[in-house]
């Protein structure tokens, strides 16, 4: 059980990385999605920041286990919260967000069990 909570762990925080990267390099079809949803580029840099220490804590909490409760909980609030924000918007393109979360819960359902 524990190998699938590192495997899951480390894909759901390459897999945030990734979206952080987008968010620095403004990377355009990112940028489109978010001013769908009405979030402001302005935004994106903090937005990346908060999914690379989420990344970074789920990471850190393979050896230290309350760092990667507290990491999964945050993705998992982050993506609720994009999820919303896009709903809200009438936009419907949130499926990656739906990915994000997914991960974020299935790192976190396993970190509890695992040990």
């Amino acid at each position: 059980m524990f190998t699938v909570y590192v495997v899951v762990t480390v894909l759901a925080a390459a897999a945030n990385v990734f979206s952080a990267v987008c968010d620095f390099v403004r990377y355009k079809q990112v940028s489109i999605a978010m001013a769908k949803a009405g979030v402001p580029e302005s935004w994106m840099t903090m937005l990346g920041i908060l999914k690379a220490a989420g990344a970074l804590g789920l990471l850190v909490g393979i050896g230290v286990p309350l760092i990667g409760t507290a990491a999964a909980i945050g993705l998992i609030v982050f993506f609720v919260a994009a999820i919303i924000t896009h709903l809200r918007a009438r936009d419907y393109s949130f499926g990656l967000a739906v990915v994000f979360l997914l991960l974020a819960v299935a790192a976190l359902v396993l970190g509890l069990y695992a040990r």
